[in-house]
């Protein structure tokens, strides 16, 4: 039987915690497998976050086509995941499940200079786009990469070829992150035994306290899309949680939103009751910019690394983390290891260390496993309420009783 990724990484983590415990301060050696790990994962930011999000950009044409529906969706997605970074960073300042886990991660990365919010709004224009990219200089990027996008969008067929580049760039990229990926259990193996032998194992019990945030604010998210289907759509959130268990449990099980896609558009179709338009386009375009879960735990991951090295966050700290968590969740989206990534650019965007992911690594998989679950469930609740609003919806469908033989209602 063939063993997935992330039984090997939880197998890498509980080795290294042993090899940690046994070795002590000798577990040292294994750093610089940990650091050669922490360095690929930075090998790989920059043109990730450029393509990725370049290719989003392209892709919203389809908004265009649908035109009033495809923005109601975008607002939508944009407001509920600004509002999880809100609910990530308040559960992460409440709870603190970084305070008195004493780790020193780099400290030469942490030193931030304050700078006004328009002084920040300034400098995130790139003067040189390449050398914003050789300094990794996320925002100025992620600024590049939009403008960029929605040029390609205004030419039209005259891009097609560009777009075509960017596509395949894409592929290449994510291709990489796969690779990087593959090496998690290794990496994650090494980490822990020199963070275990140097630190104790009163690390594993911080991270106890931090997967309970973690779990604790996604579990709040997941109850609230509940609320907004009850609230804006007058429908009761019951049958909706129950119909979408399959699209749920495949989405826990591949870790992925795009791979659950067919799965989901086909169930809102049979079994919600949305209509094939919306269900077709809706939630393509959620998978690519609606990552809510996804924003929740990029925004307690800022906090918590700040409780570690014990920096205070101002106010336009946590303004450029709400920013940055927003964009880094539209370019995290659809595939395995996605925030681990784009978490480089919210550390990096309040001056924190890169190394503070060596902590989380080891939890990290499992908290995807939540995350992805999230994500598709936000998805799938936006596609309902906006297709309700267009009066395309068929209440009848989604009151129903399940069939164990599905019809197609196109």
């Amino acid at each position: 039987m063939k063993i997935k990724l992330w039984q090997k990484v939880m197998a890498g983590m509980v080795l290294g915690i042993i090899s940690g415990y046994i070795l002590k301060e000798q577990a040292l050696i294994l750093k610089p497998i940990g650091t050669l790990f922490i360095n690929m994962i930075k090998m790989v930011v920059i043109p990730l976050i450029f393509f990725s999000i370049l290719n989003g950009v392209t892709n919203m044409n389809d908004a265009s086509t649908f035109g009033r529906v495809g923005s109601k969706a975008f607002f939508a997605y944009c407001f509920t995941t600004i509002f999880a970074v809100m609910i990530g960073l308040g559960f992460a300042i409440i709870f603190k499940p970084g305070v008195g886990l004493n780790i020193q991660l780099g400290t030469e990365s942490v030193t931030h200079v304050q700078k006004s919010a328009l002084e920040i709004l300034m400098d995130i224009v790139p003067t040189n786009p390449i050398q914003a990219m050789a300094a990794s200089n996320t925002m100025q990027v992620v600024v590049f990469a939009f403008f960029t996008g929605f040029a390609l969008i205004l030419i039209g067929d005259k891009g097609r070829e560009v777009k075509n580049l960017v596509v395949s760039a894409s592929h290449l990229v994510f291709k990489m992150i796969e690779l990087v990926i593959k090496l998690t259990p290794y990496g994650v193996f090494a980490i822990m035994s020199w963070v275990v032998g140097v630190y104790g194992l009163d690390v594993m019990f911080s991270l106890g306290k931090f997967v309970l945030v973690v779990m604790g604010a996604l579990s709040v998210q997941y109850i609230l899309f509940g609320v907004m289907l009850f609230v804006f759509a007058g429908l009761n959130p019951l049958p909706f949680y129950k119909k979408m268990i399959n699209t749920q449990m495949l989405a826990f099980a591949t870790v992925s939103s795009k791979a659950t896609l067919a799965t989901a558009i086909k169930e809102l179709q049979n079994k919600v009751g949305v209509s094939k338009q919306s269900a077709s386009f809706l939630l393509p375009l959620g998978a690519s910019i609606n990552m809510d879960a996804t924003a929740i735990y990029l925004g307690i991951c800022s906090v918590f690394f700040a409780q570690v090295v014990g920096m205070e966050l101002g106010m336009t700290q946590y303004l450029m983390i709400i920013l940055t968590c927003t964009l880094g969740s539209i370019g995290a989206a659809g595939f395995p290891g996605g925030a681990m990534v784009m978490m480089g650019m919210v550390l990096t965007s309040v001056g924190l260390p890169l190394e503070g992911m060596s902590i989380i690594l080891g939890v990290d998989r499992f908290l995807e496993m939540l995350r992805t679950t999230v994500n598709i469930t936000g998805d799938c609740t936006i596609t309902v309420l906006i297709d309700k609003s267009e009066g395309t919806f068929n209440k009848k469908i989604y009151y129903s009783e399940e069939k164990d033989d599905e019809e197609d209602y196109d």
